[in-house]
């Protein structure tokens, strides 16, 4: 009974964070920030900016044990899912040339990241899919953070590298960049 109380719930917190919570983060990034950043820093270099900030509420979140997870990894979870959608971003303005890009073309680009058939159009089943997926991902990492400093450790790394591995999987959507002339 247990097991399916807690898959009930992973479900219910995967609507809400697709219902509401990826088209709310998706509108508080500014895409021409992300522009920017791609053309003075470079990809990879803002890729790697991206995990650093990741790795950073990682590590905040899992320092001190179950106080700071209960607190920190609500906003841990959110600030992963913003840097993914940053990199995400600076990705598709690389291989494109353009910074702009439509909630549901950009949800597509998401959920091949993770794996999720998308089909023609992002539906809420796939937003939802793509939230679970996000949740089992960081709730398997939850219970080492209990452990105050190695948990610091833990979060951090774990973050870096998921952010890396998602850069990498988003790179490998579109092999062959945009190349822009200037005259």
């Amino acid at each position: 009974m247990k097991l399916k109380k807690i898959s009930d719930d992973i479900k219910e917190q995967a609507n809400k964070l697709a219902d509401t919570g990826f088209r709310q983060i998706f509108n508080r990034i500014d895409q021409l920030h992300i522009k920017k950043g791609v053309d003075s820093m470079g990809l990879d270099k803002f890729i790697e900016q991206c995990a650093l900030i990741a790795a950073g509420s990682g590590a905040v979140s899992g320092s001190g044990g179950l106080i700071t997870m209960v607190v920190g990894m609500p906003l841990d979870m959110l600030n992963l899912i913003s840097q993914q959608f940053r990199v995400t971003m600076a990705i598709t303005y690389y291989n494109r040339g353009s910074y702009k890009i439509g909630f549901v073309e950009f949800m597509k680009i998401v959920a091949a990241s993770f794996k999720v058939e998308a089909g023609v159009a992002a539906s809420k089943t796939v937003m939802e899919a793509v939230a679970e997926k996000l949740i089992m991902k960081l709730g398997a990492r939850a219970a080492r953070r209990l452990v105050p400093v190695v948990g610091a450790v833990i979060g951090g790394t774990a973050n870096y590298i998921f952010i890396k591995r998602m850069a990498k999987t988003v790179k490998e959507l579109h092999p062959d960049p945009v190349v822009i002339q200037v005259n």
